[in-house]
């Protein structure tokens, strides 16, 4: 009979900021139970790709496993493999990082099991061709992708039984193809269901290769999977029958392919990752459209031929599909530009440098079947790591211990010039569209208080409408792929989708008829046409302080007739203090009286909306309900603060004439891997006011923002 190799590869990796009880579960249930059972099968060869934050959160809490790990890869069992250390998309970090993040990898792999790895897992798969360039420079031998990336360069599966060479600018790199077949029968089917397929391949030629890679988790993390794979034994009967039929099923490590096997031919793969998460950048209308397209190609026998050529996006069009994401990723592009132009000691630049890469882990940047973005401690997480980074770097550029700075840019690449104020306490992060504060940055404490995820329609909505309430927990073993369940009943009646980006200083003029009710909805009336139009700015300086201002002349819709309003606003900003003082004119340009019903909205993200140690406080008492997560309203109130005393921190809203204020959460649902699942965002405050404006009159706010330890409020 002919032979076959099949080289396997297991991928473990979690999020920068994940809970330290869910990385023990996943060590407990997926990474210890695997690898106790690859001890008692020394001849089972597969790589193993860690991330160094899970790698370095292993040998913290659990040393004994990787003194274990050197064992298994002295014995020549197991092949390390590097990538970038914080498992970022290298494809979208600066060049520089890219090979930073190879290298500290490499190092510490090498340091902790003595291996020296030249192979390197790409995160999410995601590849685009000038990866073929880095990773040569960065002495990387080869990489493995799907089969997927093949077959969109018009490769066929029968093709595909070895590996390939690219290159870049004549830098060569070896790409393995990832079978799908087998991603979907390990470990979700009989063990016999691979060996088969193994023996139909051998058929077929001799020497042929055969690559399954897949994500450690997906062996006791993932739902029901890991009494499938430990309890029922599963695993155990998988490596028995690779050595049943050892004798023309042949284990090897992808090093050793390239020493023993001749590469299939030169190929040149187009920008793509797997399928789901081509799918998953589209926007919700493609998604569906995509799903639909999908689903009759199979219903009419057409898919296995020609569904290769059914592609949704690219991974970059995640920046498109979520302006929060693309705040992040153009945040951790200036600290590292910043980082790069700053003269710094060693010590300050290595330390820097870490928490910038740290900020550049790959999970909160996008969504699909993982919560990714949608989980408000990953994007904490990131956010608080670049503010880190930034921190130590202003400290080396400025010479005094105070001070403020403003600069105007195109900071998120919108075609708007952003206006960036800096200080030693706070960042203030606005845009002209709305004249709105899109972040607001606690150095001190590295939090970003406009680190919210907007409410919006996503392609699999539908799915949970159709489903109207959770069913019973799904006890069949199965990709999450196709895990349709609920985590709690009625989540339907929260798909709810804001109408525009939320933030800081939003401006409103309430239409008849507008409740807290239909405001929280996103039905409300607006009178006004100033949340999403551009603000005239001015920037001055005043001593030592930056001053900065918005106006705009729009329209007020008053019973069907436009009257002209202008709104004028100033920020100022005082080196040393975490205040922002704010001035407002709100001006009727109109020949008529006019009754306004103007409003501020400012967006707050915290942790948690149900935790009583995290809670509002209205004029400096708690109210009837303070949790984050409630809705009330309130009337005569001159002071809002919310406090967090996990972080000891406060921020606190103060204005000269007393309001009306609503104030509820912005709650989210989304899909996980465990199912749909309803996540607190933060909260929304509306300050309101009604007055009358004769012609040519104005009315004057005076507002004050401003940070705090939460022992002061």
């Amino acid at each position: 009979m002919n032979s076959v190799y099949l080289a396997m590869g297991i991928h473990n990796h979690q999020p920068v900021g994940n809970f330290d009880f869910v990385l023990e579960e996943a060590y407990q249930k997926s990474y210890l139970p695997f690898f106790e059972l690859l001890e008692k099968h020394p001849n089972i060869r597969l790589a193993m790709h860690y991330s160094g934050i899970l790698l370095e959160w292993i040998e913290k809490h659990h040393p004994d496993y990787v003194q274990r790990l050197k064992r298994r890869v002295q014995s020549g069992q197991i092949e390390m493999m590097t990538g970038g250390y914080y498992e970022p998309i290298l494809s979208v970090i600066p060049e520089n990082d890219c090979y930073g993040q190879i290298q500290k990898l490499s190092e510490f792999v090498k340091q902790k099991t003595a291996d020296k790895p030249i192979g390197l897992w790409c995160a999410e798969r995601i590849w685009e061709p000038q990866l073929a360039g880095r990773l040569a420079k960065a002495g990387v031998k080869y990489s493995i992708l799907d089969d997927t990336h093949f077959k969109c360069a018009g490769l066929r599966d029968e093709q595909l039984y070895g590996y390939f060479v690219t290159e870049e600018l004549g830098a060569p790199l070896s790409l393995f193809p990832i079978s799908a077949k087998l991603r979907y029968t390990i470990p979700f089917q009989d063990p016999q269901v691979t060996i088969d397929y193994c023996r139909q391949v051998a058929e077929t030629g001799n020497n042929l290769l055969l690559v399954f890679a897949d994500d450690g988790e997906k062996f006791g993390v993932w739902p029901n999977t890991y009494d499938h794979v430990f309890t029922n034994g599963w695993l155990e009967s998988f490596f028995r029958a690779l050595e049943a039929n050892s004798d023309w099923l042949h284990l090897i490590h992808f090093r050793n392919a390239l020493e023993q096997l001749p590469p299939h031919g030169r190929v040149y793969l187009p920008t793509a990752s797997y399928m789901e998460m081509m799918q998953w950048t589209l926007p919700a209308a493609g998604f569906q459209e995509y799903e639909e397209f999908e689903n009759r190609l199979k219903s009419e026998g057409l898919w296995e031929k020609y569904g290769i050529y059914v592609r949704g996006g690219i991974w970059r069009s995640f920046f498109a599909k979520y302006p929060e994401s693309n705040h992040m990723h153009k945040k951790m592009i200036r600290v590292s530009r910043k980082l790069t132009q700053t003269k710094l000691t060693n010590k300050d630049r290595w330390s820097a440098q870490n928490h910038l890469w740290a900020g550049q882990c790959n999970c909160p940047y996008w969504h699909g079947i993982f919560g990714g973005l949608y989980l408000p401690h990953l994007r904490h997480a990131n956010f608080g790591e670049l503010i880190l980074a930034e921190q130590i770097i202003d400290r080396c550029i400025h010479l005094k211990d105070k001070w403020v700075q403003a600069e105007i840019t195109d900071f998120d690449s919108d075609g708007y010039n952003e206006i960036i104020i800096e200080s030693d306490t706070i960042n203030a992060y606005f845009s002209p569209l709305g004249g709105r504060l899109i972040e607001l940055d606690d150095r001190i404490r590295a939090h970003n208080y406009l680190n919210l995820l907007n409410r919006r329609e996503e392609g699999y909505h539908r799915k949970l409408r159709k489903l109207g309430q959770s069913e019973p927990s799904q006890k069949q073993v199965t990709s999450i792929h196709d895990i349709v369940t609920a985590k709690e009943n009625g989540l339907d009646r929260y798909l709810i989708f804001d109408p525009y980006r939320r933030g800081g200083w939003i401006d409103h003029f309430l239409g008849a008829g507008s409740t807290i009710e239909t405001f929280s909805s996103g039905h409300y009336s607006e009178s006004g046409d100033f949340i999403e139009n551009p603000y005239e700015h001015t920037l001055e300086s005043e001593k030592s302080n930056v001053i900065l201002g918005f106006s705009r002349n729009g329209s007020v819709n008053i019973k069907n007739r436009q009257f002209p309003v202008r709104i004028e606003k100033q920020f100022i900003f005082t080196p040393g203090a975490s205040v922002i003082k704010v001035d407002y004119q709100i001006t009727n340009l109109s020949d008529e009286l006019l009754s306004l019903r103007f409003a501020i909205e400012n967006a707050f993200a915290f942790h948690a909306g149900d935790d009583p140690k995290r809670f509002y406080q209205i004029n400096q008492r708690l109210p009837e309900n303070p949790l984050l997560n409630s809705i009330a309203r309130e009337n005569d109130a001159t002071q809002l603060s919310i406090t967090d005393q996990y972080m000891n921190m406060a921020i606190s809203l103060k204005w000269n004439a007393p309001a009306g204020i609503w104030r509820f959460p912005i709650e989210t649902v989304s899909m996980s891997e465990s199912g749909f699942e309803r996540v607190y965002q933060g909260s929304v405050v509306l300050c309101h006011w009604q007055f009358e404006l004769a012609p040519g009159k104005m009315e004057k706010l005076e507002l004050v923002e401003q940070i705090e330890n939460s022992s002061r409020i």
